[in-house]
């Protein structure tokens, strides 16, 4: 049985996306299950998370210090099950990217599973203070818990 591959898309992949692959990494089972993030934007390619992202999920036990930021490229829109955005911007730019409707129906912005039809963003905290990254950690973790247990459900059908 192959894994259900999960994809956390932000816009550097530095602050949000590399926090809800940690997030979303501790929720699921590893043997079932495979999730990465990636950047819309491409331009902090290889580099690690933000130090604030790093050190709010170091405060909440995880660890994502050895993540390296990546550029979304089209074929993740062949690999991926499900791929998860964190706004309007990154959920256009990914969807311009798809080549075909099934393509189309792996992209969901991400707090959309837990607050559907209310259009929520996961706000980017790149500019402001460390209690911006707190409240992303507070969405991401509970949105992950949403996923995780819809994700988790289906697999065990």
């Amino acid at each position: 049985m192959s894994k259900t591959s999960i994809l956390m898309v932000c816009l550097g992949n530095i602050c949000r996306s590399p926090l809800a692959e940690g997030i979303m990494r501790s929720k699921l089972n590893f043997t079932k299950f495979s999730i990465d993030s990636a950047g819309t934007s491409g331009s902090h390619r290889g580099q690690a998370p933000d130090k604030r992202s790093i050190a709010v999920a170091k405060k909440n036990g995880l660890d994502i210090s050895s993540q390296a930021s990546r550029k979304l490229v089209a074929e993740d829109l062949v690999k991926f099950d499900y791929i998860f955005v964190m706004d309007n911007s990154n959920y256009r730019d990914v969807i311009a990217l798809a080549q075909n409707d099934e393509q189309r129906a792996k992209v969901h912005k991400i707090m959309d599973w837990a607050f559907p039809n209310e259009d929520l963003d996961v706000p980017d905290p790149y500019y402001g203070g460390d209690s911006g990254f707190e409240n992303v950690y507070r969405m991401l973790d509970h949105v992950s818990n949403v996923i995780a247990k819809k994700l988790d459900s289906l697999t065990n059908l």
